[in-house]
């Protein structure tokens, strides 16, 4: 049986026509962005016509797009920011965050910069919003809330404009992760009120290793990294420049195709939910599915025998690619974080499945034919 791929939550295939688009800068256009010669010149102007169709996607100035090396690295940087540069004290979290959120927070906890608060979870997965009105209230230091817009394990959505809402109301600096969500849903940055969000183009059919960080105009920040002057001064290192052109080409692509992809995808998420319920007994599917929730996500778990124990092991054999919740943390007997939030049931094992527009409904028999013998 061909490979079939259920994992797009953690890495999506690179489109065809977004290789296309970087193939010139890993040939013949190599020049150093800071170069001043003609070889740089040219180089330094495909990373500004970048930023200039990114910010124009997201709505935003093209002043507030960075380039990163991805998501970790763009919440990091956002993170001390909002503590080192903007005197924030402490931080308001939730324990559903990706690590890149959560492990930056508790260490600058560790090392006696911040407190940590964390908002409630509700049965469903969302965060509670009156419990985090109620902390912003109560807390007498500046607050930094750190809230992603879409769970990478669960696929819940947060409305993160009625988050930065109450951020607006008690003078609070607002960071969301929204790596599961850029290249998947629109963005207004000049309505919006956040002050950094993030965003990887490997997630939306780009190449790994580039990122975006939108700073809000309105906030100044000092660098996280320091060296050179690139970034206008915020990231210094030699620009990844192949990537940064098929990022802003991955996000073109992304945002044309929006609608018919949405679609199709969250068509053939709706078709496994399905059959998995009629085909497995006993099937239970994680966090708000059918509401408030990631198209592209669908975390199942599924009855705990001696069989299903092995269920990630047996899919792989088979040649199905699946995640035991984050990829990040695929490798680990720790399980998943965010499940173990949510569900203390230890008779339940859990799989996340996530989609993509290659994707195919008779992907989905084959694999729900095959779970049925690992059940």
């Amino acid at each position: 049986m061909d490979r079939i791929y259920f994992d797009n939550a953690a890495t999506t295939p690179l489109d065809p026509l977004v290789l296309e688009s970087m193939m010139p800068y890993l040939t013949e256009k190599f020049g150093n962005p800071s170069s001043i010669y003609s070889y740089g010149r040219e180089t330094r102007m495909a990373i500004e016509n970048a930023r200039k169709s990114v910010a124009k996607i997201l709505n935003a100035r093209p002043a507030e797009i960075f380039f990163t090396s991805g998501g970790t690295e763009s919440s990091n940087t956002a993170i001390n920011a909002a503590v080192y540069d903007l005197s924030c004290k402490r931080i308001i979290t939730s324990p559903l965050e990706h690590h890149a959120t959560l492990h930056c927070a508790e260490y600058i906890n560790k090392i006696g910069i911040v407190e940590i608060s964390y908002v409630k979870i509700l049965s469903n997965g969302h965060i509670d919003i009156t419990d985090l009105e109620r902390l912003l209230e109560e807390s007498k230091e500046k607050c930094l809330v750190t809230l992603m817009h879409a769970n990478n394990e669960i696929g819940n959505i947060t409305d993160i404009e009625a988050v930065g809402n109450l951020c607006k109301k008690y003078n609070a600096i607002f960071h969301s992760d929204t790596v599961q969500t850029v290249g998947h849903y629109n963005f207004d940055l000049r309505k919006l009120p956040v002050h950094f969000i993030t965003g990887a183009s490997h997630k939306f059919h780009g190449p790994k290793g580039v990122g975006i960080l939108y700073i809000n105009e309105n906030i100044k920040i000092h660098p996280f990294i320091n060296g050179g002057s690139q970034e206008r001064n915020m990231r210094a290192g030699t620009e990844n420049l192949y990537g940064i052109v098929g990022f802003a080409k991955a996000l073109e692509l992304a945002t044309a195709n929006h609608e018919t992809d949405r679609e199709y995808i969250s068509n053939i998420k709706s078709y496994m939910q399905k059959k998995l319920r009629g085909n497995i007994a006993n099937v239970y599917f994680n966090g708000d599915y059918d509401g408030k929730s990631l198209y592209t996500v669908l975390s199942v778990a599924f009855p705990k025998t001696e069989k299903s124990e092995m269920l990630l092991f047996n899919l792989d054999i088979n040649n199905i690619c699946a995640s035991g919740g984050s990829a990040c943390s695929s490798g680990a007997d720790a399980g998943s974080h965010v499940i173990r939030a949510i569900s203390n049931d230890l008779n339940q094992i859990t799989v996340r499945f996530s989609f993509s527009k290659y994707n195919t409904k008779e992907e989905v028999d084959l694999v729900v034919e095959k779970l049925k013998g690992m059940i």
